[in-house]
């Protein structure tokens, strides 16, 4: 399928590992120019030149904490030179512990919010008037299913995510009108390094093992395996064309069946 997206210009957060590394070679591959942005900077600046050598497209790396307000301000002022503009905007860069309530003090809700939600806030803040002015863009919100699917093992995933899914349907509402659409994708289990985390951390929580855990959440994916990250960027790709020119303010779960809710 042609999607149309050559000459696009993106902005991948969280674009070094992943979902990210993935939807920014996805993007690349379709002849989009992309910056990534992270804090890891020689990982970084290894996953920009494989994308770049695989595609034959630019990558640009951006190294910030978009924890810090003022290092994501500059990243994206540098994004926005380096690219010329930025059409497309994809947030993805969070990654927010497990542990009941008992176990997230201040000091890690505080990090979770500055990171994933203020982050995903402040991007779309700054790059979305000039998509408006132009008349199109695009703004897809990596979130996750927790944030519909509340777990007390992951309190403070499952309110970050759903304050992102109030948010994504909000923003879609105020950029409609000048054809930039915003859309949240919700990825189950998928097999990356950030998943390997994430079931570490729950095997302690629950005290079993990582094989345990690992079968536990694959048990709940009608599918009944784990996704890849290729699974997820293929999705985001196609939002970004204009083959989704009608969808906006939505979300999309990539979990293998294993979201079940109405």
């Amino acid at each position: 399928m042609e999607l149309g997206l050559r000459g696009r210009k993106a902005v991948v957060t969280g674009g070094s590992l992943g979902i990210g590394r993935a939807i920014a070679r996805e993007l690349a591959g379709e002849g989009v120019e992309v910056a990534i942005v992270a804090r890891d900077a020689a990982r970084l600046e290894a996953a920009a030149r494989d994308i770049a050598r695989e595609s034959g497209t630019r990558c640009v790396p951006l190294g910030a904490d978009l924890s810090d307000a003022a290092q994501l301000e500059r990243a994206m002022a540098e994004a926005e030179r380096a690219l010329g503009r930025v059409d497309i905007l994809v947030n993805n860069a969070g990654a927010t512990p497990m542990g009941r309530i008992g176990d997230t003090p201040d000091a890690v809700w505080m990090k979770s919010i500055a990171l994933k939600l203020m982050g995903y806030v402040r991007c779309a803040r700054i790059l979305t008037p000039a998509m408006r002015a132009r008349k199109w863009g695009r703004v897809i919100n990596v979130i996750g299913r927790s944030g519909h699917q509340p777990r007390a093992a992951y309190i403070v995933g499952s309110t970050v995510n759903a304050s992102l899914l109030a948010f994504t349907h909000a923003l879609a509402q105020e950029c409609a009108p000048d054809n930039v659409l915003v859309v949240g994708v919700n990825p189950g289990p998928i097999a990356t390094p950030r998943w390997d985390q994430v079931v570490a951390q729950g095997a302690a929580g629950a005290g079993r093992s990582v094989e345990a855990e690992n079968a536990a959440a694959i048990a709940t994916v009608a599918l009944g395996r784990l996704g890849t990250p290729e699974e997820c960027s293929g999705l985001v790709a196609f939002l970004c064309s204009d083959r989704a020119a009608f969808i906006t303010g939505t979300m999309i779960d990539i979990d293998g069946g294993g979201t079940r809710c109405i």
